[in-house]
């Protein structure tokens, strides 16, 4: 593992998008292979073995790229997945619940945190176990809202159809007395002007990507992976399906940088599935 090896970050689809711009905008010398899974999208309504499963295979693709560290940028397999992942790599690995959790601790004012994510994030409770182990005494409301993906895979962030769909996911956190929600998918942040318009300016939302990003940056210091000079950066961006319509719906969210994007069989042909 060397330092000048390329950070692996894998997604259920576009969602994890929101995590590459800001590792981009924190270490912009590193280099980033990203694998977005679009022809399994979405991971929220699967059990949580399949959705380990798959978070396996993507990792055994993203290890053949020879990574120095895996981000699993994905909330489903962070809620259920990700010690599975731990257990059988080496190299350091990421997930955006933790960071998540963390923020919200910091920004509550009233210790009334709310959490929206996938049905099986929320299933799991690992939201509210995270929380109340950082701080026993903050009260945890979840919240499935399983059209927000959909809705975000199909280019769908504004107008009167998506914020009415909002607006009725949000009913409930808005007569819970909530002064802090979690948007924990990463799909969410994009719907985050409507998400706010609905809760109001007095709700803070909290997005993971961007403590996400800085706890990478902080792990990828201590262990000296940090890389120093690169002049050009690259990029690499994967899916399963759909390249042409990830690339347009993708471009609106972290632009040029999305240049070009290949589409891949996962699992890998001769996979081994990360046998331990």
């Amino acid at each position: 593992m060397k330092k000048d090896s390329p950070i692996g970050i894998f997604d259920s689809g576009v969602g994890g998008l929101t995590v590459v711009k800001e590792i981009i905008n924190l270490l912009p010398r590193e280099d980033i292979i990203y694998l977005g899974d679009t022809a399994r999208v979405p991971y929220g309504i699967r059990s949580a073995e399949t959705v380990t499963r798959y978070a396996i295979e993507n990792t055994e693709f993203l290890l053949s790229k020879n990574i120095k560290a895996l981000v699993v940028a994905c909330n489903t397999v962070s809620a259920v997945g990700l010690d599975e992942l731990r257990k059988r790599i080496e190299i350091p690995v990421i997930g955006v619940l933790e960071p998540g959790a963390r923020a919200a601790v910091r920004t509550t004012r009233n210790g009334v945190v709310g959490v929206i994510g996938t049905e099986a994030t929320i299933s799991s409770s690992s939201y509210k176990r995270t929380i109340q182990e950082l701080a026993p005494q903050i009260t945890v409301y979840g919240k499935a809202c399983p059209l927000f993906v959909p809705l975000v895979e199909e280019g769908w962030t504004e107008g009167e159809i998506v914020q009415s769909i909002v607006d009725k996911y949000m009913e409930e956190m808005r007569r819970l007395n909530i002064d802090t929600l979690v948007l924990g998918c990463t799909h969410y942040p994009l719907l985050r002007k409507a998400i706010q318009r609905s809760l109001g300016e007095r709700v803070s939302l909290i997005d993971s990507a961007v403590e996400t990003a800085s706890t990478l940056r902080t792990l990828l210091l201590e262990e000296g992976l940090a890389r120093e000079y690169n002049i050009l950066p690259g990029r690499l961006f994967y899916v399963t399906d759909a390249p042409e319509r990830f690339k347009r719906i993708g471009r609106k969210f972290i632009g040029d940088i999305l240049k070009e994007v290949e589409k891949v069989s996962v699992p890998l042909k001769d996979s081994v599935v990360l046998d331990t």
